[in-house]
């Protein structure tokens, strides 16, 4: 490799693979990307090292999840504020990044200034959520939810330009 934060197709490789399945083991990850087990596990270190890999979780199916818990609710939330200063933006994406009901948080443009996804256990989870967020900031001018009825794909993987 050429400097110490180039990729070339074997970090691209590896990168791929975990996005698939992070809990490949090393010895597993070596195998397919043909290189040795050290040789691979020093790679993966550097991927980190590198910040390319923010963080491995485990993702949950909210429809299994739901059967075995109750209801699940997600929506699609766009907000708009009043005031776009970046104070008044920096304020709102403290708040909505710190609830836990908020899994992403886009500021966007054009359109409104927020796009939220988000997740309730149920409708009322929902509205508590909304009475934080949006009711009780004099600054929100505008929330337009989209609520679920069905998700026909969901993928967390960047699609990468494998050599």
């Amino acid at each position: 490799m050429e400097s110490d934060s180039s990729l070339d197709a074997v970090d691209l490789q590896l990168l791929d693979l975990l996005q698939r399945d992070a809990s490949l083991s090393n010895q597993a990850l070596a195998e397919q990307v043909h290189v040795s087990p050290p040789t691979c596990l020093r790679r993966v270190r550097r991927l980190h090292t590198l910040g390319l890999i923010e963080r491995q979780v485990a993702l949950l199916q909210p429809d299994r999840l739901a059967a075995l818990q109750g209801h699940g609710l997600a929506a699609i939330v766009e907000v708009a504020l009043d005031r776009q200063g970046a104070e008044h933006l920096d304020a709102f994406e403290a708040r909505a990044v710190a609830e836990d009901e908020v899994q992403q948080c886009w500021r966007v443009s054009p359109g409104p200034d927020f796009v939220l996804i988000v997740h309730t256990r149920d409708m009322p989870g929902y509205l508590a959520l909304s009475q934080r967020l949006f009711t009780q900031d004099a600054n929100v001018r505008n929330v337009k939810a989209f609520f679920s009825v069905h998700r026909a794909k969901f993928e967390t993987k960047v699609p990468l330009a494998l050599i």
